[in-house]
């Protein structure tokens, strides 16, 4: 725990003026990113009397080892910045909002030549038209099937797409009037085009103009005596009316506005986001956070602000954002949004009528989504403090493990070897931490063994000595390791692969595994980093050195916490071992010749046919090939002569021998296995 004052600033140093801050840690890992319109202001309430301070400003502070500044010339300037250091660096102590669920949306694809309306999910893409997003995706395609009656638009993917245009017929869509297909030519692309303009007109709310036109036609049928025509059109008004009736009117002269709603305790919040268009809600969504940070109502809207808007431009940003407290810095914010936007934005509270009830409503969804979240999240703060104090007590640790990184060894029969290391950081997964390791038979320049049959105690001195060879080199570039080679480079402050070392290691095993462990970490000087195993059987917890287990009640949290991470581990291994193996079996002779490509291998091998083909084949032979000179030809010639050729393909039902001719197309299939 570092002390403030030893990295405080003078007070001459820090300017008068806007800028984006930075606190890092021991490691050179950015840990806070704030603005201020007054650096100097905003950087002495960090160095006040700790007791004065909030206890979350208080741990950020003195976890802190230094802290640098930028100057820029406005707020806005800042707010950009500072959103962009946020997604760049993933600080430890901002608000992080994790979104519970991905919200489909509807899109249509007016980059393609004939727009596709689909579901989409995941970041938006350029040149294609989104709403939404929904709570459901059958939601969208409820909508989606009363409205293409009306604007019957391309919903086929590519493939079926392409299919019926070579065919010449259209799928059973285009039979029963609910796509208008332009892949048999029914439409010129300009007309399909309009019928998705038209599409993306009414789903943004104008939806006056189409029914009024509608009734027109209807009526003017009726009155020409042509009552089939007028009965289609009665039925394409009533679906698109039912299409509307899904999304009712909340509010009047067809507003469109982004309603954001705040639910908190002291320890989390829930941000709900309603999306009015056209005066109807057609999209919800929402956020939960922990509070890591000290911060407020205020606070909390500001940092959903960013998350919501950032990457997003023009109609993406509504003209009207209604929140429920106003950031202090407001009036930066609403230009920010104006230039993503494109025209003026209003960001404020609402007063009184519909606009004020609707928040209310979004208020009380954000309660009850910080509620649910309480009740069925697993990684409950409470619980999970419970289960690393259990652990810590249990192992007799210092502290509690704050970092806990598990590994495992998976292998079939002995081929294949490979291990994984997963990462827990306060008792939650973090994915991003995840590594692989493809077990080598060697430390450092050391061979220990050949890598070959089963030998998981091995496998683990290897894959610990790795990581933690890999930790030591990161410390040497940083200058926290003793060395010769004078003053550490500069650090950028983004994480490292292997830059912070764990408090707990969990192996999956019993004694031999953790003796490998810890005998690994003993060989490199390394005696701050405490080390369990956890065998399968009885769920006993092996201490290096000790001949009886640790045996925790079955009850206990710290030991469900222990039994996620090892089950992770084992999954991740498996997940691993399992691909590793299926590009080994796909693998042909091909894949052992060096220096040659996926696509000089299909070249080779739609040239002749077969492998056995190729391998009869002379080196000038070879040559003809496009793309395949002299050197590559003998290299694959000489890598075909020592291959061991495979036996002649059999008929399993009658025992018959299947000519080479024959087969031809399933071994190029099998040749086409990725390359190692």
């Amino acid at each position: 725990m570092a002390d403030p004052s030893s990295y405080r600033p003078e007070p001459g140093q820090i300017p008068d003026s806007p800028g984006v801050y930075k606190f890092r840690d021991d490691h050179r890992r950015v840990i806070y990113v704030g603005k201020a319109k007054s650096l100097r202001q905003r950087l002495a309430n960090y160095f006040q009397d700790i007791a004065g301070l909030h206890p979350r400003t208080a741990t950020m502070v003195t976890t802190a080892a230094s802290v640098e500044w930028t100057v820029v010339s406005t707020e806005v300037e800042a707010l950009q910045l500072e959103y962009s250091w946020i997604k760049e660096f993933d600080p430890r102590f901002n608000v992080k909002y994790r979104d519970d669920k991905s919200y489909p949306s509807l899109a249509v694809t007016m980059n393609e030549e004939y727009p596709r309306v689909q579901v989409m999910r995941g970041p938006k893409k350029k040149g294609v038209r989104y709403f939404g997003p929904y709570g459901h995706a059958w939601a969208i395609r409820e909508t989606v099937d009363l409205m293409l009656r009306v604007f019957p638009v391309r919903t086929c993917s590519a493939g079926v797409f392409k299919r019926s245009a070579q065919i010449g017929r259209p799928c059973l869509l285009g039979y029963i009037g609910k796509c208008s297909a332009p892949c048999v030519g029914r439409v010129t692309p300009e007309e399909h085009r309009e019928l998705a303009e038209d599409f993306c007109d009414f789903m943004a709310g104008r939806t006056g103009t189409y029914l009024s036109r509608l009734e027109k036609q209807m009526h003017e049928a009726a009155e020409e005596m042509e009552y089939e025509k007028a009965a289609r059109l009665r039925d394409d008004i009533g679906a698109l009316r039912r299409a509307m009736e899904k999304n009712a009117v909340v509010l009047a002269d067809a507003t469109d506005a982004d309603l954001i709603a705040v639910a908190e305790d002291e320890l989390e919040a829930a941000v709900q986001i309603f999306h009015v268009r056209g005066g109807r809600v057609r999209g919800q969504r929402g956020w939960v956070t922990d509070k890591v940070e000290a911060v407020d109502t205020a606070g909390l809207v500001e940092h959903a602000l960013q998350q919501l808007y950032g990457e997003e431009k023009g109609e993406a940003v509504p003209k009207e954002v209604l929140v429920p407290a106003l950031p202090e810095d407001a009036p930066a914010l609403g230009q920010w949004l104006a230039e993503r936007r494109g025209s003026g934005v209003s960001l404020r509270i609402p007063q009184r009528g519909d606009k004020k009830a609707l928040m209310e409503t979004v208020h009380r969804n954000a309660q009850q989504s910080l509620a649910l979240h309480k009740t069925k999240r697993a990684g409950d703060l409470t619980t999970r403090s419970r289960a690393l104090e259990e652990i810590a007590e249990a192992l007799e640790l210092d502290g509690a493990p704050l970092r806990i990184e598990c590994f495992d060894i998976s292998h079939l029969q002995g081929d294949d070897v490979v291990a994984s290391m997963v990462v827990f950081e306060d008792g939650l997964a973090r994915k991003s931490e995840y590594r692989r390791f493809q077990i080598k038979g060697r430390v450092g320049d050391t061979q220990v063994w050949h890598g070959e049959g089963q030998d998981d105690v091995r496998s683990m001195h290897e894959v610990v000595s790795r990581r933690f060879r890999r930790y030591l080199q990161e410390k040497l570039k940083t200058g926290e390791w003793d060395a010769e080679d004078g003053e550490a480079p500069e650090d950028d402050g983004r994480p490292k692969r292997f830059a912070y070392p764990p408090q707990l290691v969990v192996v999956d095993g019993g004694q031999p595994q953790v003796a490998a462990a810890k005998r690994a970490l003993d060989e490199l000087g390394i005696d701050d980093v405490a080390v369990c195993g956890l065998a399968k059987r009885l769920e006993e917890v092996w201490l290096p050195g000790e001949d009886d287990p640790v045996v925790l009640p079955r009850t206990s949290e710290g030991l469900y916490l222990l039994q996620r991470v090892r089950d992770e581990a084992h999954r991740f291994a498996i997940q691993y071992q399992r691909s590793k193996r299926g590009k080994r079996l796909k693998a042909g002779p091909l894949d052992e010749v060096p220096g040659l490509g996926e696509s000089r291998k299909v070249a080779l091998l739609k040239h002749f046919g077969s492998v056995k083909k190729l391998r009869q084949a002379t080196i000038d032979q070879i040559c003809e090939v496009p793309g395949i000179g002299r050197k590559t030809a003998e290299t694959v010639a000489a890598a075909l002569a020592g291959a061991v050729p495979a036996g002649p393909a059999v008929n399993t039902a009658t025992g018959e021998i299947i000519e080479d001719e024959a087969s031809a197309p399933a071994e190029t299939s099998s040749e086409r296995g990725t390359a190692p």
